[in-house]
């Protein structure tokens, strides 16, 4: 996958990975190469370009040249900005970890202090103003990043629901998120099979009075039934949801996202 910016991506370093829970992994990088990172930026989008196995650092930097990259060779995978910490420089970004079926997770498997990867980004937060009467936050294992840091940045009196979907039960762990916001756990432990686990609790539970803002992410068929509930039964403005497809059941980010950019185009 070519890389979208035609720019040199910066290099950023691992200093600790950890694994949250079976199926999630944090690497967290640190150095000066964070000098200036953009603050409050948690569940933002980033694009990491990735080494290719035993690729050396000096290698992996010599590649990039002031228009970008030389060619193709280094896949470019989207994620999250799950934590910054400017006064120690770190940022977190969290993997899932579902076998080594892609380059992403087999990297973060295999990642070790001193290891490295291409950064591009952040972009903007996905929700950036929070003046809803309640809030709905749906997940997936590989949007719990975005969810987790949207629940942080909730005001400390928000009222809502969070529905998160894990593969076990060794998935679920503590989340920092308001008194009055329930959380639900959903188990479907096998990700390679559509799931209805979301869209059914959120069709049957009880839904409160006044305006709603959303921040749902997922595998695209789950996205595509709850906008559809959200839009044609609730009655939810589109300004007040974010739900976005994250990946797509068969599908590689690559022709995920050929797929995101052809509906986009149709809407």
């Amino acid at each position: 996958m070519a890389t979208p910016q035609k720019r040199r991506p910066k290099i950023f370093t691992v200093r600790t990975s950890r694994y949250l829970s079976p199926h999630m992994i944090r690497v967290t990088f640190a150095g000066p190469e964070l000098e200036g990172f953009p603050e409050g930026h948690e569940g933002a989008n980033c694009k990491l370009v990735l080494p290719r196995e035993g690729e050396s650092r000096e290698d992996f930097d010599a590649h990039f040249g002031p228009e970008g990259p030389a060619d193709n060779i280094h896949p470019v995978r989207t994620y999250t900005v799950r934590a910054f910490r400017k006064d120690s420089l770190e940022l977190d970004i969290d993997f899932v970890a579902h076998g080594d079926e892609g380059p992403a997770t087999r990297w973060a498997q295999q990642a070790r202090e001193g290891s490295f990867l291409g950064f591009f980004g952040p972009s903007q937060p996905k929700i950036t103003e929070f003046y809803a009467d309640w809030y709905l936050i749906a997940a997936d294992l590989s949007a719990l990043p975005v969810a987790e840091a949207t629940l942080e940045a909730l005001p400390k009196d928000a009222r809502g629901v969070a529905v998160f979907e894990v593969p076990s039960r060794d998935d679920i762990r503590p989340v920092e998120a308001p008194e009055s916001v329930e959380v639900h756990w959903l188990i479907q432990d096998n990700v390679h099979m559509p799931s209805t686990a979301q869209i059914d609790f959120i069709r049957e539970m009880a839904w409160p009075a006044g305006a709603v803002q959303t921040c749902i992410a997922g595998e695209s068929s789950v996205i595509r039934a709850l906008r559809d509930h959200l839009r044609n039964e609730r009655k939810v403005p589109r300004k007040n949801t974010y739900i976005s497809g994250y990946w797509k059941i068969g599908l590689v980010e690559d022709e995920h996202q050929k797929i995101k950019r052809a509906e986009t185009a149709a809407a």
